[in-house]
């Protein structure tokens, strides 16, 4: 690689970018409604976004990113 090559693609940042999305979509689904009291339970805080599917997002969104970085450019050399 020479000092003037980037050090990843067009595609390469593409995908850190849809990963970052993902994680920051998934984190968005974690955030929980205020309850009107605090002295009475919100069963919210159980729901099953909050607990399988918006950390199931982050991971795979950790896994876009981590195979973004890991990804080799492609080999165009004419």
């Amino acid at each position: 690689m020479n000092n003037n090559e980037m050090p990843f693609e067009k595609i390469n940042y593409i995908l850190m970018a849809a990963g970052v999305g993902v994680i920051l979509i998934g984190f968005m689904l974690m955030v929980g409604g205020n309850a009107e009291s605090r002295d009475v339970f919100n069963p919210e805080v159980f729901s099953a976004t909050r607990i399988t599917v918006a950390p199931s997002m982050v991971l795979i969104g950790m896994g876009v990113v981590m195979y973004a970085i890991f990804k080799k450019p492609a080999d165009n050399k004419e």
